[in-house]
């Protein structure tokens, strides 16, 4: 049985999870959130009987201080932490990954995150494309899906996919959207993802933020098709050289007309925003282009 934990992210529930399953090995943990979530796990997995010691494998999507943040605490406390190989050294050493985050979230990144330690690389597993771990009667398949970030990995177990950001934010059946931070944005290499992920034999897609998707075609498509617009959107500023700082505002207004357009609550509005800001998303895409028009 796969458990879900709401990791409350800035005290708004249902914008970050992660999923825990109990083997005969231990606890794995798809995900460890932000270090600043961690009381909110320790309580999730508390509810289910279980301490954060308890948890011995962890499998990470990507890097990403909202996925793997926490992950250096649990792996102090024993668990081994599966990771693309791209991404295992900022894991052992994660001062460039603190700097390029800074680069967004400036004097925030503490109240948001947490500290993030490094991680003794007797605790990190670089696994490549395909490798099957198992952990006691469970088998976790990773698969290299680059696009949000070249050090993606969606797990998959059975019929599920834990598919972290490359299958996009939605949250309570809303609408999809896909998170797009510097510097990995890469459209095309997304779309190859995509229908990577249309070609598994699954029945669900886990999406870190935050809901269970059972219509994947549907959702894949509203995916591909949202990935698209923003980048045509972003495309004529990244061509004309506007100052990212310049266009933030009209990216964020036009997210957030999209928003309003799906008639969503003042406060789901604010989860997606909690979840999937949209000034993140303007450095990445105008990135994308950048190297594409270079």
């Amino acid at each position: 049985m796969i458990h879900t934990i709401d990791l409350h992210f800035q005290e708004r529930p249902g914008t970050i999870a992660s999923f825990v399953m109990e083997t005969e090995d231990g606890l794995a943990l798809v995900e460890s959130g932000p270090a600043s979530t961690l009381p909110s796990l320790e309580i999730g997995l508390q509810t289910l009987g279980h301490a954060l010691a308890d948890v011995r494998h962890v499998f990470l999507t990507h890097i990403h201080f909202d996925h793997a943040g926490a992950a250096w605490r649990l792996a102090e406390l024993g668990a081994q932490v599966y990771v693309h190989p791209f991404g295992m050294p900022h894991l052992q050493d994660p001062k460039v990954l603190w700097k390029s985050a800074k680069r967004i979230y400036h004097d925030r990144m503490d109240s948001l995150w947490g500290e993030m330690q490094p991680i003794a690389e007797t605790q990190l597993h670089a696994i490549e494309d395909q490798t099957a771990i198992t952990v006691g009667q469970h088998r976790f398949i990773a698969h290299h899906t680059p696009g949000h970030a070249k050090h993606h990995i969606a797990w998959q177990l059975d019929r599920i996919l834990f598919a972290g950001d490359v299958a996009g934010v939605r949250l309570q059946g809303g609408p999809v959207q896909p998170p797009c931070p510097p510097p990995d944005i890469d459209i095309e290499d997304w779309h190859t993802s995509i229908q990577r992920m249309r070609a598994l034999v699954i029945d669900q897609l886990y999406l870190t933020h935050f809901d269970i998707v059972t219509d994947i075609g549907k959702h894949l498509d509203e995916l591909d098709a949202t990935l698209d617009r923003w980048a045509t959107w972003m495309h004529p500023h990244a061509e004309q050289g506007t100052n990212t700082e310049a266009i933030t505002s009209k990216f964020v207004d036009f997210v957030r007309e999209e928003l309003t357009k799906s008639s969503l609550s003042t406060k789901q509005i604010a989860d997606y925003e909690t979840a999937n800001p949209a000034f993140m998303s303007v450095g990445g895409l105008m990135r994308y282009w950048k190297k594409r028009l270079a």
